[in-house]
């Protein structure tokens, strides 16, 4: 479970910290540092917001009792996988324009003097990768933590956050140690593979709550080979959704769900293609 935390953490951090430098950056190269303080008003503004989401999220799970709070926990669960779903296809579009989509907007607030615009796009952004970490994590099972389990989320969590704050200096030191197209690739099917992982588990929940059939259970067994409850078997089930004895539906789901994500990948790529191609074709 910690490497999941781990990793989480650490690529949603990076995001944040990122666009938060992009805006540091350009507030100080175009002199306007007033707008520096209100940077730092929308970073403490996200965060609080993410914390509030959480609090509220671990509060309606406090509410629900039985078979309510299973349906409340697949269902996030489900969330979770959706929305690292949709977070690799947003990023995958916007990653070569993020940047210069930033700096048109803080000049806009800079040139009508409106600072707060630079706190409240800090804040949106900010909170929507603090929202989502809360939402990841939660849908692998942080609900469910006793008090000693939570100090390794904490441990994780913490390690996740400072390997990130490494990682965007790395980076700062330029092409020749890392590059960002191959670490947004890279993390990209690393997150996919969580998403479908997280896809399995929310499957198996509802299988148990009698909300789907399980078809052929188990479709396979292969614990004699590659269990998954410990060594590298436990790290794929974690990291991937490996089940050595799933039931037919998890296979069903875990497969529709990589031929979606492709097809999906081969539609984003057509359509920026299309966008790409007229600009620099000959005239």
């Amino acid at each position: 479970m910690w490497q999941q935390v781990l990793f989480v953490v650490w690529r949603e951090s990076v995001e944040a910290i990122l666009i938060i430098g992009i805006v540091y950056a350009w507030l100080k190269q175009s002199g306007a540092r007033t707008g520096l303080l209100y940077l730092w008003l929308g970073v403490a503004a996200g965060l609080g917001l993410a914390g509030l989401f959480g609090v509220a999220l671990m509060s309606a799970d406090s509410f629900l009792a039985g078979e309510a709070q299973d349906v409340f926990q697949a269902v996030m669960v489900l969330l979770a996988c959706a929305l690292i779903t949709q977070m690799v296809l947003w990023m995958r579009a916007h990653a070569r324009t993020l940047k210069r989509e930033l700096h048109a907007g803080l000049e806009k607030s800079v040139d009508r003097a409106s600072y707060w615009g630079i706190a409240v796009l800090v804040a949106i952004a900010v909170a929507r990768e603090g929202s989502e970490t809360v939402v990841f994590l939660y849908g692998m099972g942080m609900a469910q933590l006793q008090m000693g389990g939570f100090a390794s989320f904490l441990t994780a969590a913490a390690g996740g956050f400072a390997l990130a704050l490494l990682t965007f200096y790395a980076m700062q030191l330029g092409s020749k140690l890392f590059s960002w197209t191959w670490f947004f690739r890279v993390t990209e099917i690393l997150l996919l593979l969580l998403a479908a992982s997280l896809l399995v588990s929310g499957v198996e929940k509802l299988i148990g709550l009698g909300w789907l059939p399980a078809g052929i259970d188990p479709l396979w067994d292969t614990s004699a080979w590659l269990d998954d409850s410990a060594g590298l078997g436990g790290l794929l089930a974690t990291l991937a959704g490996y089940r050595a004895w799933p039931a037919e539906t998890m296979v069903i789901a875990y497969g529709a769900y990589w031929l979606i994500v492709i097809a999906l990948l081969r539609w984003q790529s057509r359509r920026v293609q299309a966008s790409v191609e007229p600009a620099g074709s000959p005239r």
